[in-house]
Formats: structure tokens, C-alpha cells, sequence
């Protein structure tokens, strides 16, 4: 499309609302498109732990004894930690469940979640009932605002996703708003998929210089020391925001940023690296000036390196104190208690950092104390002196004490991964004098993750930090919203293609692939490639295939599309190379007076945060009804 049709797209929908769909929290942010430059951030929620900014709520999701929906956030987390433990084991608690997304091999729309109690439900059902949670909040903020009712029907839906997730879970997310009426399969396009350190990286490229903090020239200032600078540098950049009606405000100048100025053609890469409560990915982005086009350097990565694995440190220490067996009981008969606990360890979790002197304070439940004398016969207090945990102590105030060293090694093996996978990208050829890196996410907001950065790359780049670094990613999945196109090429994660048969030619293809048909002789089975693994794709570029039906009267053309993550792949038997979806083509309602030998011409892009597929019969002109499907096949 050229950028006139695009604009007369743009003019269909008021606003644009993006969801940032997160493991520990979540929250949404808007901006008419009337007023880009404005950045409204949703209001602030009820609740709200001591310690950790409200901004956004934690994604949790309350559910009746009934299977229905019941509250989301802090209300649910409220609610549920009042009930009564005999009332308590009936209602279906859920935290931290996009990470099955992630972990789920065979993702269908039939895969389950377990809630705190231990019953199952259809993931599907989840994400919908927390994606019509914000659908409604969002729309009733929005009328609130505008003084009339306000449709969804004007409304363009963005949700974001790791960079790292496959097809599947990205479609799981589609169909999930779907169900939750945010779009439809018949107007896909009001809901965009975002990339999460896409998203972060298009709002980088707009930073002011006072509206982040650059970790190398972070000397002490007046005696402060830098973790101390830290706090003050985002008290400050709170200062620079309009209060209007709960909700916060920000604006995005029109322009980019100063800090690119000093780029030289050529060092114009860039790396954000996105840390979030399950996830961590990463991109590398080259800009182009001045319009500040995207252009991806190297196929995203990462892996599940988010600060969840510190709390799941945590949890192998209580083991390793108090017994397994006890931690999974105790679980189980009191989860609500087990909920408080990890309240209770997540604001200590934020105090944690590299020159923190004095001990951390855990305070453990009541319940816990007194279910683990019933369980094991004696004290809390008698299990930490047996348990020689030297840096663990009990203090009189019923309180697990931590030493910042205990605490630190919590940390390490979540922030080693993420250092040592950050050392492999850079070590790659496309990402050589990358000058800047930005560190985005939630749990970029660690001192100890910025530390453990800025001295493992320090040297090689600027390692960057934007002021309200939890709500980046919220921000630029907005301004992707408004202007999808910014991002020019990408690389494909995966090498894509279809299974054919070809002429056999003797010496060149393997004798047991031959298949003789009607007198001709077949090579089966050999790789069709669409597109190879890390290959750079230009928004709108199409790969095109025809294909004919096996005979005139086939009403149905499905082709089965596989995928590996090697580069030269020859035959779909070879090790590595997965059937991954299919590509259905539906011939029904074509013409009937069809020539004997139809073609149907496939046209598939792989440029966008989704791959898309259409289809024309090229006898008739006419555009063919067709599917790809990467969750149900």
C-alpha cells in the first residue's frame, strides 16, 4: 500500500489503545489519532503494593467456584486473599500464566492453565476474560473522558508480545482477543500485534536527553552514590508530567531524539534489550534518518530470563530451609498465604542492590509459621538454625532477615543468563558497532541488572535507560499503533517452506525419495523454501507460489508448511525441520465454468509481526479465500 491508502485507513479509527499484555503486570495506554503527539497512560488503579509503583496491575485473574469471571489486578489479588481458606480452594486463582505460552511445545487452542487450587481451565478462556477486562476498562475510561459512549468500533486494538514467541502463541493471542470482541477474523486488521522490544526500541528512537539516564557517566554526585541517582533521576522525570484526570499524560515530540545527532552513517545500531517478569528479548535496529525508519539487523532472541526466575530462586531457597515437601503443601492447603509471601518477597526483591549494606526483611504469614509447626513438629525459627543457610536469619519480628549478599544470589543465575546471552549477540558479525544499548522492561528498573550490564558492556556501547522504563514498551506499542509501517525490514526467525514433488533427476536426488507416477519419475518430499532464517524481509514483500488442484472438481487446496531453524534445508524429513501450520485455500464459490487446469496464485509476507497470506485465481482475476493457520492444523 502506498502511505495515502494507509492514511485512509487511519481515518477509520479515533484511537489507538495498546495493551501491554505482561507475565507480572500489565497495563494499557492511548493516544488519539487526532493528537499523536499525546500519550495518555490509563489511571491509576486501585490498590497497589508498598514499594512498587501502580502503574500498571499485576496480571491476575479471579474466577467464581462457577468458571466465571470475577476480578483482575490488585482487586483480584484483594479479594481472593480475604476469602476464607474453606472458601478460598473453590474459587480459580491465576498468576503469571502468559508464560505458558511461551513454555507450551504444542500450543491448540485446547491448551490448559492450572490455577492456584490446582483445577485446569482452557487457556484460551483466560486471555480472553483478561483481554475484555482491559477491552472494557479502556473503553469506559475513554467514554469518561470524551462525556459520550465510545465504541469499540473506533477503536484500534495493538497487544504486545515477545519478539521471541512463535506463530502459534502469537495467533493464540489473536484468537483470544477475538473471543474477547476486540476484533474480528473478518476485520483483522483493527487488532495489531506488537512486538515487545519493537515497541520499546520505536520509542527509544524519540528520547530527549533529559528523559533518560545514561549508566557510563553516572559519576556520585554530591556524594551520592550512583544507585542513589538512580532514584532521584526518576523522581525528577516525574516532575515533567501533567496530571489530567487520573490518567498521566506524556508527550512525544515529533522529532528524534537528540541523541542520535552524533551518530555517524554507519553506527546507527542500536540494541533494546527488553527484561520483563518471564521473557527477556532483544533486537538490533539500525535508523535511518531522517525520518526515523526501523530496519532489524539480526532475527530477534532471548529466552525466559525474566526476573520470575529470581522469584523461583526464592522458592528453592525456602525448599532447601524448610523441605520441599512442606513449600508444596503449604502451597496447595494455604494459597492465598503463598500469594502474600510473594507480595511480601517482590517489594524486597526491588530493594535489592549492588551497595546495599543493610539486611532485607521477609515478613512470613502468620499461616505459614503456624502450619509449619503443625506439619513438622517444630518451630520456624528451629529450622533455619538447623538448616545452616548461613545468610538467612530468623529475627524476633517473625521475619526471614536476608543478608544483601543472600539476596544478590537470587539474582545471579537470572542476571548470568542474560549477560551471557547478551555476549553471544554481540559477538555476531551483524552486530558489530552497535553504539547504543537500552535497557527496557520491568525488570530493567533493578540496580543490580543495570550494574551487571553497564560493567559486561560498558566498554563496547552506551548502555541507556529511559526515564519510566516499566511503561516503554506501553508507550511505543502505542506509537506503532498509529504508524505500523515505521518498522521497514525485519528477519525471519525461522527458515519457511512446503513440501513438493520435483522432476527426478538421477546423481543429484537420493534413489529411495523416487516416486514413479503415470510413467514420470518424482523426487517427493523436497523443500520448498519461502524464506530462510534470519533473512531480511522488506514490509509488504511477498514470497509467490501457484498451485493447481490435483483435479478440476477439488474444492479445498490445504498444503502443510514447515519450518527449521537451519538455513539449507533440501528435503521436510530432515532432522530439525517441523511441520509448523497450514496454508487452506478455498475454492468454493469461484466461478463453475472454471478451465480444465486452474492455478491459484499464493502470495505470503513475511515482513510483518505476523505472517499473512492471500490468494487469486488467475484465470479469473478474482482474490481466493484463504487461511494460514499455525494453532489448529
Amino acid at each position: 500500500k502506498d502511505s495515502d491508502a494507509e492514511d485512509a485507513v487511519e481515518q477509520l479509527y479515533l484511537v489507538v489503545v495498546a495493551i501491554d499484555f505482561g507475565t507480572t503486570s500489565s497495563g494499557y495506554a492511548y493516544s488519539f489519532t487526532k493528537e499523536p503527539e499525546c500519550i495518555h497512560v490509563m489511571r491509576r488503579w486501585e490498590g497497589g503494593d508498598p514499594g512498587v509503583s501502580n502503574q500498571k496491575t499485576p496480571t491476575t485473574i479471579l474466577l467464581t467456584p462457577e468458571r466465571k469471571f470475577h476480578s483482575f489486578g490488585y482487586a483480584a489479588r484483594d479479594f481472593y486473599h480475604d476469602l476464607d481458606p474453606t472458601e478460598s480452594k473453590h474459587w480459580l486463582y491465576f498468576e503469571k500464566f502468559k508464560m505458558k505460552l511461551h513454555t507450551t511445545g504444542n500450543l491448540t487452542m485446547e491448551t490448559d492453565l492450572t490455577a492456584a487450587n490446582g483445577k485446569k481451565v482452557k487457556a484460551l478462556e483466560i486471555f480472553a476474560y483478561a483481554l475484555q477486562f482491559f477491552k472494557e476498562q479502556a473503553l469506559k475510561e475513554l467514554s469518561d473522558q470524551g462525556g459520550s459512549d465510545f465504541e469499540n468500533t473506533e477503536v484500534r486494538w495493538v497487544i504486545t508480545v515477545p519478539a521471541i514467541w512463535k506463530q502459534p502463541a502469537k495467533q493464540f493471542m489473536r484468537q483470544a482477543a477475538y473471543k474477547a470482541g476486540m476484533a474480528s477474523p473478518e476485520n483483522p486488521e483493527q487488532l495489531i500485534i506488537a512486538l515487545e522490544p519493537e515497541a520499546a526500541s520505536i520509542y527509544c528512537r524519540k528520547l530527549r536527553l533529559h528523559q533518560m539516564i545514561d549508566l557510563s557517566s553516572r559519576a556520585p554526585v554530591n556524594g551520592y552514590s550512583p544507585s542513589d541517582t538512580i532514584g532521584t533521576g526518576f523522581t525528577q522525570a516525574k516532575e515533567h508530567v501533567r496530571h489530567k484526570r487520573q490518567s498521566r499524560t506524556f508527550m512525544v515530540e515529533n522529532v528524534i531524539g537528540e541523541i542520535w545527532s552524533e551518530l555517524e552513517e554507519g553506527r546507527d545500531r542500536y540494541i533494546v534489550v527488553d527484561s520483563g517478569g518471564g521473557t527477556v528479548d532483544m533486537t538490533v535496529h539500525q535508523i535511518r534518518l531522517p525520518e526515523g525508519h526501523l530496519k532489524e539487523l539480526y532475527k530477534a532472541t532471548g529466552g525466559p530470563y525474566g526476573s520470575l526466575g529470581v522469584d523461583y530462586e526464592f522458592e528453592k531457597l525456602l525448599c532447601k530451609i524448610f523441605g520441599e515437601d512442606f513449600i508444596e503443601q503449604f502451597k496447595i492447603k494455604r494459597p492465598a498465604a503463598w500469594v502474600d509471601l510473594m507480595i511480601a518477597f517482590e517489594s524486597r526483591k526491588r530493594a535489592a542492590a549492588p551497595d546495599r549494606t543493610n539486611p532485607l526483611n521477609i515478613t512470613l504469614p502468620f499461616s505459614f509459621i503456624d502450619y509449619y509447626k503443625k506439619f513438622r513438629g517444630h518451630s520456624v525459627e528451629h529450622a533455619l538454625r538447623k538448616s545452616n543457610v548461613d545468610f538467612v536469619k530468623w529475627s524476633s519480628q517473625g521475619m526471614l532477615r536476608m543478608s544483601p549478599d543472600a539476596m544478590n544470589a537470587l539474582f545471579k543465575p537470572t542476571i548470568d543468563q542474560i549477560v551471557q546471552h547478551l555476549s553471544e549477540v554481540f559477538d555476531k558479525p551483524e552486530v558489530t558497532s552497535v553504539k547504543f544499548l537500552f535497557l527496557v522492561g520491568g525488570f530493567a528498573e533493578s540496580p543490580l541488572l543495570q550494574q551487571a550490564v553497564q560493567s559486561a558492556f560498558g566498554a563496547r556501547c552506551r548502555v541507556i535507560i529511559p526515564q519510566d522504563v516499566g511503561l516503554t514498551i506501553l508507550k511505543g506499542a502505542v506509537l506503532f499503533g498509529l504508524d505500523p509501517a515505521v518498522i521497514k525490514v525485519r528477519r525471519s526467525p525461522l527458515t519457511y517452506g512446503v513440501g513438493v514433488l520435483n522432476r527426478f533427476v538421477e546423481g543429484k536426488h537420493p534413489p529411495e525419495k523416487l516416486l514413479v507416477k503415470d510413467g514420470t519419475r518424482w523426487c517427493t518430499d523436497v523443500f520448498d523454501k519461502f524464506i530462510s532464517a534470519d533473512q531480511s524481509v522488506a514490509l509488504g514483500e511477498t514470497v509467490t507460489r501457484s498451485y493447481t488442484p490435483a483435479k478440476p472438481s477439488q474444492l479445498v487446496i490445504v498444503i502443510n508448511i514447515y519450518s527449521s531453524e537451519q538455513d539449507n534445508v533440501g528435503f521436510i524429513t530432515e532432522s530439525g525441520v517441523k511441520k509448523c501450520g497450514t496454508l487452506r485455500l478455498d475454492l468454493t464459490g469461484t466461478d463453475a465454468a472454471v478451465p480444465n487446469r486452474r492455478e491459484i496464485k499464493t502470495l505470503m509476507q513475511f515482513g510483518d509481526t505476523e505472517i499473512k497470506a492471500m490468494a487469486i485465481d488467475v484465470a479469473t482475476s478474482k482474490s481466493v479465500k484463504v487461511g494460514i493457520d499455525f494453532l489448529n492444523y
